[in-house]
């Protein structure tokens, strides 16, 4: 077997570890779990200076995923997955509804090696953004429209950055704000969470247009809206 072969089988293996281990029960995380996790991940990026335009398109959007760990891994072919959930908001009331819960997969080529683990907030700005999250296998990139989220003060920007994209996508690792591709990576609903979350089978759309009132969401929901403070 010659050397480049033997790259790309062990690239293609152990992206097909990752995947595969995130697929496994015991890698899923519980919505109770997700839901304190994406609370750890917004106060660590609450810190960061840029964290005030990130919560300016909040503000102005109509929801917000979060993925408290993308998993990334691979050594010339690799994969990757995170386990999240998703809030409706209507900008008129500035209520919350839901959450839904997720996830996220996608495959890369390239020069890469190692694994790491990104925390990602996906900032959703219009109605087709929000579509899709609502349905499986919907191709961030191809099907929705995703840009790398601007970065630095809300006075320094103008407004020519605001709402040009369905979903604006920010990524820390480390305790810096990072890049992450995902471009062709996969949204699907997850809807074993989704049933433990409320009780019974419940689908995106129905969690989208339920008030996010559970006591486990509320705490989530102030850690947004002080994120969103900061830009005033």
């Amino acid at each position: 077997m010659t050397r480049s072969r033997v790259y790309l089988s062990l690239g293609a293996l152990c992206a097909a570890v990752v995947l595969f281990s995130a697929g496994s029960p015991s890698f899923a995380s519980t919505p109770k779990g997700r839901i304190a996790d994406s609370i750890r991940i917004l106060r660590e990026m609450a810190k960061q200076d840029d964290a005030a335009t990130m919560g300016d398109l909040i503000a102005q959007g109509k929801g917000v995923a979060l993925f408290p760990s993308v998993v990334k891994a691979g050594l010339v072919f690799g994969g990757q997955y995170g386990e999240g959930l998703v809030l409706r908001r209507d900008p008129a009331t500035k209520r919350w509804y839901g959450p839904s819960f997720v996830s996220v997969t996608g495959a890369s080529w390239g020069l890469q090696i190692g694994a790491q683990s990104i925390a990602l907030v996906l900032v959703i700005t219009n109605e087709r953004g929000l579509d899709g999250f609502k349905g499986n296998n919907v191709k961030l990139g191809g099907d929705l429209a995703v840009a790398a989220g601007p970065l630095g003060r809300r006075g320094e920007l103008g407004t020519d950055y605001k709402l040009k994209a369905s979903i604006y996508s920010y990524s820390m690792t480390k305790g810096l704000f990072a890049g992450l591709s995902l471009e062709g990576a996969a949204v699907n609903v997850d809807k074993n969470a989704n049933q433990v979350y409320w009780g019974k089978p419940y689908s995106a759309e129905s969690a989208f247009n339920t008030v996010a009132s559970k006591n486990e969401i509320k705490q989530l929901i102030l850690e947004l809206e002080k994120v969103m403070r900061r830009a005033k």
